[in-house]
């Protein structure tokens, strides 16, 4: 084969994505080695997210820590670069829009590493989401494009990438849920959160245009406080958004659970129990999509529009946000009998699949040198 595949995550998002991946090409035996940016560096953000996989510690973890998006992103591609060089991979795989993707995929284009990248395709239309250039960067310099639902092979057509380079494989961010069905306790999660009996909802709001200004943040907590008066509230807070909506009065109370950000198997055994989700995130839209509990995304756009086509998921302004709940907690709103197409937990076999062919099929490549 024409060398070892490279996987670079770096925030809690990907980890859900490579996990299946890691796992299918390690049963057919190629060669991998795991690039940890450091992008989520704290183990409430990170490490506990490989413990809940049971996926080994990264080969390289390279700790970049947080920054502005051009500092962050030159400190990646500074990192990376130097791992590319030492470790020579026959390929890289990047995962979802975060600034280590985009950072992956330039230096890989500098060195001449072919790339994958795992959710090509998806778009909001709004590029004023740092993750919306990223995602139409990542493309362009991809050989293999692994597509989660079909509207992402009409979108990449349309920004003219060849046909043969796009896969629509599934979502492996299902393949773990799917995996990990069995270890998700509502229950066990309410109990140790001190939740009383009865239905609660579960918030996570992160995004800029909802956390970084004053007034956005106001509109929130103000959402925030009337969502808590129909039913108590758990938000796990992300810690970029934790100053900003706490200046704006986002306080804990009886009917407001804010705690520290979740495991993977905790936060969903919270979202599995929930009536409804209140989000500004892209894989959660997802998520409840398969667990059948009702989302309401805090934007105006989402890149992911089959979760509202084939899943519970709406898109709401803040103020707007308290009628739905009510209608959710009534009732009235329907949820989906089966997934999107391919979601099923075989993702990650089809990924290994296409990249193993595609490893034994290509020439060994020259080395990359330094520019």
């Amino acid at each position: 084969m024409a060398g070892t595949v490279a996987h670079v995550v770096g925030a809690r998002p990907n980890f859900m994505k490579a996990a299946p991946v890691i796992r299918a090409l390690e049963a057919r035996g190629v060669p991998q080695t795991v690039i940890h940016t450091g992008q989520h560096y704290d183990a409430a953000m990170s490490d506990v997210f490989f413990r809940d996989l049971g996926l080994p510690e990264p080969d390289l973890n390279l700790g970049v820590g947080s920054g502005s998006h051009a500092a962050q992103t030159a400190a990646l591609m500074i990192a990376l670069e130097q791992a590319f060089e030492e470790l020579r991979p026959g390929l890289a795989v990047v995962y979802g829009d975060i600034n280590s993707t985009v950072a992956a995929a330039l230096v890989a284009a500098k060195l001449l590493v072919p790339l994958a990248h795992v959710e090509a395709g998806l778009r909001s239309w709004d590029d004023t989401m740092p993750e919306e250039v990223n995602r139409k960067v990542t493309d362009l310099l991809s050989e293999l494009l692994f597509v989660t639902s079909p509207e992402g092979i009409d979108n990449l057509a349309a920004m003219g990438v060849a046909s043969d380079r796009t896969h629509l494989v599934g979502n492996p961010m299902i393949d773990t849920l799917l995996a990990n069905m069995a270890r998700f306790e509502p229950d066990r999660v309410r109990a140790e959160l001190g939740l009383a009996d009865g239905p609660y909802a579960v918030a996570t709001l992160h995004r800029p245009a909802n956390v970084d200004t004053p007034e956005a943040a106001r509109r929130l907590v103000a959402m925030i406080d009337g969502v808590t008066r129909l039913v108590p509230l758990v938000l796990p807070l992300h810690p970029r958004g934790r100053p900003m909506l706490e200046a704006a009065g986002l306080r804990s109370s009886d009917r407001l659970r804010v705690v520290d950000p979740l495991g993977y198997v905790d936060f969903i055994s919270l979202v599995r129990g929930a009536s409804l989700v209140l989000t500004d995130s892209g894989g959660i839209q997802e998520e409840t999509t398969i667990l059948g509990v009702p989302c309401l995304t805090v934007r105006p756009n989402t890149e992911r529009p089959i979760t509202i086509s084939h899943g519970t998921n709406r898109l709401v302004e803040p103020a707007a946000v308290v009628p739905l709940v009510r209608e959710v907690l009534a009732g009235g709103v329907a949820r989906p009998t089966d997934g999107p197409p391919l979601w099923d937990g075989r993702a990650g076999d089809r990924i290994a699949e296409i990249i193993e062919g595609w490893l034994v099929g290509r020439p060994l490549s020259g080395t990359p040198t330094r520019r």
